[in-house]
């Protein structure tokens, strides 16, 4: 399974770096503010389906931008798809996107790729045996103390997301690390931590697609993700944060606080700090 969700990642790749070398003349459309789609994302999305249902016509589909019309409906076998993480990016000519592609069996994520075009770097995994970067077994950071370590997150970039809150999250990170990055794909951030590139990450209001691919890479590399909270329940609750494991333990008495399953108490905290500083001079 895991090989053809590579070459449907290798497909889906070649159309992005061809539309790459002529970036202005893709169309772009809004989906919402500043959440974009080109027909470089549907184009993408269209072989990758193509290539995962030749193979597995039995198989369902999860796609970011056709949702669940392709493919058997009541699959165990449901195939999560990115078909180009960091849009904005790469319509700015940024070259910081990926293809991200996860099997979910029973609703567990079994196989996973993460594909950079750019670099031609292919991350893989399969439950149980391991996560690799173009045929490298792959280990999170083996740093133990959060302020030797780079974070990598995701800004709020639509109306309701409330960046009073994450500006007072990421304050109460920054001056904990030794920095904090913003690369812009979510899928890719994973994938560095599962690497040891980074040694931690978290971001709110993602979806499955951002995530699926890249948990199983962590998981895989030896690290943890889940919510803010640190529970395991992560997939569909917008909220991830992942990590080497003793840098994940530190990362969620900081961030849980934050997290809509925070307790009565620490929302009462957070909202009154909040309000504090609204107020201020």
């Amino acid at each position: 399974m895991i090989n053809v969700a590579v070459k449907a990642a290798r497909a889906a790749g070649s159309l992005i770096n061809r539309a790459a070398l002529d970036i202005e003349s893709v169309r772009v459309s809004t989906k919402q503010v500043n959440d974009f789609v080109t027909e470089v994302d549907v184009a993408c999305e269209k072989v990758i389906i193509e290539t995962l249902l030749t193979a597995y016509p039995g198989h369902g589909i999860w796609a970011e931008e056709s949702g669940t019309e392709h493919g058997a409906q009541d699959s165990e076998f449901v195939w999560i798809i990115d078909p180009l993480d960091g849009t904005t990016n790469f319509i700015h000519g940024l070259p910081v996107y990926c293809v991200s592609i996860a099997l979910a069996v029973k609703g567990k994520i079994e196989q996973a790729v993460v594909y950079d075009p750019t670099r031609n770097d292919l991350f893989t995994a399969t439950k149980g045996r391991g996560a690799y970067m173009n045929d490298r077994r792959l280990r999170v950071s083996k740093r133990i103390r959060l302020e030797e370590c780079l974070i990598s997150t995701g800004f709020p970039y639509r109306a309701g997301d409330n960046l009073p809150k994450y500006l007072q999250m990421l304050g109460d990170i920054m001056p904990r690390t030794a920095g904090v990055r913003r690369p812009g794909a979510a899928a890719l951030d994973l994938a560095y931590v599962a690497a040891g590139f980074t040694d931690g990450f978290f971001e709110a209001n993602l979806q499955p697609w951002d995530v699926a691919a890249g948990s199983l890479l962590i998981t895989e590399a030896g690290g943890l993700i889940g919510n803010f909270s640190g529970d395991a329940d992560f997939l569909e609750t917008g909220e991830c944060m992942a990590g080497a494991p003793r840098i994940y333990a530190q990362l969620a008495p900081i961030l849980g606080k934050y997290s809509k399953f925070a307790s009565a108490g620490e929302k009462a905290a957070v909202r009154q700090s909040l309000s504090l500083k609204r107020s201020a001079p």
